[in-house]
């Protein structure tokens, strides 16, 4: 009964399966609807380019520049900063410390040029003079002494050489008396120039090693260069930072450029100042038109891949810069642009 009834019938029901899913198969596959309709560019004749949104002072991505340990993040993203506010902060305790050592050493220098300068001292000055008035004395005593005996009538009287005693005595005499008038002549003088030059070498080296100090702890603090908005911090406290890696990106946002980048093989046909609009990526609506800036003048090679597997990677592209106001578009730093720039047609170049 299976097989005379049951099998067959199956057998059918494959066969008309079989039909109906290559029927089926054959039929052609209707377009998908869009997510959004693209861009359609006002110009008759157009290229066009894969345009990213860029501060127009470009993305600066502030980074320190010596390792260490953040302790203090200043910065918010989306706030906005003035030229010259600090950004971040690093540890510079042992900085710290140092400077204080360095200003003790100013300090000690500036008082032995002070010491030096204050010479002679009025305390000093009789004492000296005393002692020039008794070293003058017992040189006149001996010389007093000397021609005395020189002065005797019978030479016997004295031996030859206590009379050479007395004259050696005399001399030494007179030459004490010398060395103390020219101690008191010195200290009269004051300070010497060199010793004052010596003083205040010492003191000008020991203020450069300082303001080097300060300087060195200065670096610690990361500034900003312009006004601008904060666009990202990749950085936390309690975090290290490495040297001239980028720890916060800001911007000047007021005003946005658009780098677009147009294949090479279209350069020849874009004209500086060319009329050009862009359109944000998902709604064709939102657009506004571009103003020139500028043209980089070095070709570089394409970044921005589409994944095809057609694209060729070696493409080079010209990099053209347009600007619009920040107010025109709800556009981000970052964001791609579909760009469409007006130029002549490919028959042109005949």
């Amino acid at each position: 009964m299976i097989r005379k009834y049951v099998l067959p019938f199956v057998a059918l029901a494959g066969v008309v399966l079989a039909i109906w899913t290559v029927i089926m198969g054959a039929r052609p596959v209707p377009a998908g609807t869009p997510v959004s309709e693209p861009s359609r560019a006002p110009f008759a004749s157009y290229m066009a380019g894969a345009g990213i949104v860029e501060a127009s002072s470009e993305n600066i991505e502030a980074a320190t520049p010596v390792p260490g340990l953040v302790v203090e993040v200043l910065v918010e993203v989306g706030k906005p900063v003035k030229a010259g506010a600090p950004l971040l902060r690093l540890d510079g305790r042992d900085l710290a410390a140092e400077i204080e050592v360095r200003k003790t050493i100013v300090k000690s220098a500036r008082l032995k040029l002070a010491r030096t300068m204050s010479f002679p001292r009025p305390e000093d000055v009789p004492p000296l003079e005393a002692r020039v008035k008794a070293f003058e004395a017992d040189a006149e005593n001996a010389k007093d002494q000397l021609k005395r005996v020189e002065a005797m009538p019978d030479k016997r009287a004295m031996s030859e050489e206590d009379l050479s005693r007395r004259r050696f005595a005399a001399l030494t005499a007179e030459a004490r008396a010398a060395e103390a008038r020219a101690t008191l002549a010195l200290l009269k003088a004051g300070a010497w120039a060199p010793d004052i030059a010596l003083a205040e070498s010492e003191i000008a080296g020991a203020e450069a090693q300082l303001h080097a100090s300060e300087v060195a702890l200065e670096r610690l603090t990361v500034r900003s260069p312009i006004d601008a908005e904060i666009l990202q911090v990749n950085i936390r406290p309690g975090e290290y930072a490495l040297a001239a890696s980028p720890l916060v990106v800001l911007g000047n946002t007021e005003v946005l450029h658009v780098r677009v980048d147009i294949d090479e093989n279209d350069a020849w046909r874009f004209k500086a100042g060319a009329a050009a609009i862009a359109y944000v990526r998902g709604n064709r609506d939102l657009n506004t038109k571009l103003e020139f800036v500028r043209v980089e003048p070095f070709v570089v090679p394409k970044r921005s891949l589409t994944g095809s597997s057609q694209e060729r990677v070696d493409t080079r592209v010209m990099q053209v810069l347009f600007r619009f106001s920040k107010s025109e578009l709800p556009v981000y730093v970052g964001q791609q642009m579909d760009v469409s720039i007006e130029a002549p047609p490919v028959a042109a170049r005949k």
